[in-house]
């Protein structure tokens, strides 16, 4: 059977792989990360394509994890994959969980995409209608922006507002501003991207930025696993970026 593991910096999710597409989803934290219980929850994986931002650490609890028979194959960025071409200056720099989230993007939906994952980080990133990534942007995530206000600030919160076109009181005034902060960059990528494309939101923070969004979108959630699929349906193709597994990643993407 084949796996299909997203290791973020907050949380592991994983899927088997069900016809191309990514199944049921389980998930736990990478906090309370224990090689055994994933050990038996991965005992049937006879092949598994993986991302991992999580650090060197997380990579080999995963490698531990898996079955020694199984073919694990770490997926990082490169210059093309599945058909999609990556015009980072450097691709190989650009987080493996925003490339794989990119292909299964593109899996799910035609025509200019902004992919926007608001989990640890949320990163934004413009896939055009040729098929070309074009550029992208990370920023503190929206639990990161709130913490960041309580931990530095003497009189200010931890807050936990709620929705409000004017808010009247400190927790609402703060939340309104990080979750607007992030619903403005994303929206400011459609309008550079152009009036045609359509906006994919995922995340563990959507449910809280897309009521604050003007512009229409689409929630769509594991699309690092969509594209896990994708790339292992593409396994034989000479584009797919495989790994070894003495290869540092590069951690700047979100859960």
């Amino acid at each position: 059977m084949r796996l299909l593991i997203d290791a973020g910096n907050s949380r592991i999710k994983w899927a088997w792989c069900d016809n191309g597409r990514p199944g049921a989803v389980s998930a736990l934290d990478v906090a309370t990360l224990e090689v055994a219980a994933l050990a038996h929850a991965w005992q049937a994986a006879t092949a598994a394509h993986y991302t991992c931002v999580a650090g060197d650490a997380v990579d080999a609890a995963i490698r531990r994890a898996l079955p020694p028979d199984c073919v694990a194959q770490r997926v990082f960025a490169g210059p093309t994959a599945c058909g999609i071409a990556n015009l980072y200056d450097q691709p190989a720099q650009l987080g493996a969980d925003r490339w794989a989230a990119l292909i299964g993007a593109r899996a799910l939906q035609p025509g200019p995409l902004v992919v926007a994952t608001a989990g640890t980080a949320t990163t934004i990133d413009a896939l055009d209608a040729d098929d070309r990534f074009i550029g992208g942007y990370i920023l503190p995530g929206l639990r990161l922006m709130l913490e960041s206000l309580a931990r530095h600030t003497a009189g200010l919160p931890h807050a936990a507002g709620h929705a409000a076109d004017w808010p009247r009181n400190t927790d609402d005034a703060i939340h309104n501003a990080c979750t607007d902060a992030q619903a403005a960059l994303i929206e400011r990528v459609r309008e550079q991207l152009g009036p045609q494309a359509t906006v994919l939101l995922s995340g563990g923070a959507a449910s809280a930025i897309a009521p604050r969004l003007r512009c229409a979108h689409r929630r769509v959630d594991d699309l690092v696993l969509h594209g896990l699929a994708r790339l292992a349906a593409a396994d034989n193709g000479p584009d797919v970026m495989k790994c070894c597994s003495g290869r540092d990643g590069v951690n700047e993407g979100p859960d």
